[in-house]
């Protein structure tokens, strides 16, 4: 009786935990529902006063929301926005594999009443529906669907729409490149990025020239990219997350160029205008891996504490044993970090710039051995440096030498390198530029975080409004003034 009685205890346990969890469940969908429904509200506020911000904060909205989406929750804001028989609204359902007409027979009588939906509305929940098949992975349904909301954007031409319209175009670039089929999207691009331009659409404008970019790196078609940069006029405008993404590209492109004061400029730029947090780490890394090759073919060797950091600890342990071996100039370290890592490399496509740091070795190496020794033969240079030949270290030194690396003279009959003796360096013009180096940024700096301060739009006239209105009141304040004081000297003549 005790073993029948526990079994059935345990039964019931199991089916208030079950009960426990379903309402649990209906109370998280119920939050979701809410925050859509007041997303939707800020969408209409947005129309009625034509401010873009209420967008903004619909948008911030996205990442929460997107964790907790799941196909009930978006049919039945589906069922609740649109009219009975708006074709929208059966295509949507389609998608996320809902009967449309079971679902119109349960639905409230109220959804034929429905007005007609806004269109900031009707492309929010499309967005909606692209980022959840994007979760499911299914990237056919997500390209089909994309396609036919990009033919909506198109077709329309509302200031609202902008924000909302940027971010369809990333999702659609997003489906065709895990489908590998980024070409194909290419005229696509081009042509929204002029209309964009013409229509002063700043955010779509900056997101369409990354999503460019991004496309011609994907080929690595960097002259194509080099001319779009060359040809268009990145908007100043634009969120911090673009203009990081912006920066990033033309790092790159200057750093295939060999113009690596340039890259390693952008690419500091890219870093402090991308946020510091988990969810932009992959950004992080790829930003930082490259901005640490163009620093060692600048000469210049990268903090330690870049390696010391969490989110790029593991990521860059390649990339240190680099820098390790462009440090103290071994070449037969650094031969055996490109063979160990090369598929990594490959994979960041760093793998090309990596190669060009041979020579920067070969310099550091010859650099060490001048500071080290006062005259070195040239054997001992190249078994130092693991040369095939002493007439290489002979070529090597002199052409060191000619780039102005190491101040020393060759003996060419005896075979040897003497190094002269070192100069002062505040002798030179060093000193200074590097000050103005420093200068330059923290006026770039200063310039940057005065274009970043955002005010409310027209709130000058709430001002002059109310500054109108109180010097009205002071008006009538002083006449009434004026009145009483005329009735008491009345007052004081007739006494």
């Amino acid at each position: 009786m005790f073993a029948t009685m526990s079994a059935q205890d345990v039964e019931m346990d199991t089916v208030d935990e079950v009960v426990d969890a379903q309402k649990k469940a209906s109370e998280a969908d119920a939050l979701v529902l809410a925050d859509l429904k007041q997303n939707f509200v800020l969408l209409e506020r947005a129309v009625s006063t034509f401010e873009s911000r209420f967008i903004t904060r619909v948008l911030r909205t996205a990442a929460s929301i997107r964790k907790r989406l799941n196909a009930d929750i978006l049919s039945q804001a589906i069922r609740d926005v649109y009219p009975r028989d708006a074709v929208d609204k059966r295509r949507l359902l389609k998608f996320l594999g809902k009967d449309s007409g079971v679902m119109d027979v349960d639905s409230d009588d109220t959804a034929k009443d429905n007005p007609q939906v806004l269109p900031e509305i009707d492309l929010y929940l499309h967005l909606l529906v692209m980022i959840y098949l994007l979760d499911k992975q299914d990237y056919y349904q997500g390209t089909l669907l994309s396609n036919e909301t990009v033919n909506k954007v198109q077709t329309s031409n509302r200031r609202t729409l902008d924000q909302l319209s940027a971010r369809i175009y990333f999702y659609y670039a997003r489906f065709y490149e895990l489908s590998e089929k980024l070409a194909d999207i290419r005229p696509v691009l081009l042509a929204a990025q002029r209309t964009a331009t013409l229509r002063h659409d700043n955010d779509s404008q900056a997101t369409l020239l990354n999503l460019l970019l991004r496309n011609y790196f994907y080929y690595n078609l960097y002259d194509q990219a080099d001319k779009l940069v060359s040809k268009t006029t990145f908007p100043e405008t634009a969120g911090n997350n673009q203009q990081a993404r912006y920066m990033y590209y033309l790092g790159r492109i200057k750093a295939i160029q060999l113009d690596y004061t340039a890259s390693h400029m952008h690419l500091n730029q890219a870093i402090r205008k991308a946020p510091q947090n988990t969810v932009t780490a992959g950004f992080q890394q790829a930003v930082y891996k490259l901005s640490i090759i163009v620093q060692l073919l600048m000469g210049d060797i990268p903090e330690r504490s870049i390696f010391r950091q969490p989110v790029l600890k593991k990521p860059l342990v390649p990339y240190l044993h680099i820098v390790q071996a462009v440090r103290i100039g071994d070449l037969s370290k650094f031969q055996e970090t490109l063979a160990k890592y090369g598929d990594v490399f490959r994979k960041d496509k760093t793998f090309t710039l990596i190669l060009r740091l041979r020579h920067n070795v070969i310099k550091t190496g010859i650099r060490m051995i001048s500071l080290s020794y006062s005259r070195i033969s040239l054997r001992d240079i190249c078994l130092k440096l693991h040369l095939d030949s002493e007439k290489d270290a002979e070529y090597i030194v002199a052409k060191a030498i000619r780039d102005g690396v190491i101040d020393a003279i060759i003996d060419h009959e005896k075979g040897y390198m003497k190094s002269k003796e070192n100069a002062d360096i505040y002798s030179t013009n060093e000193p200074q530029s590097a000050f103005n180096a420093r200068i330059t940024f923290c006026l770039n700096l200063h310039n940057d975080s005065v274009k970043a301060m955002r005010f409310p739009l027209n709130a000058h006239r709430k001002e002059l409004a109310s500054a109108e209105a109180l010097r009205e009141r002071e008006r009538e304040l002083a006449k009434e003034i004026a009145e009483n004081d005329m009735d008491e000297d009345d007052e004081v003549a007739d006494f």
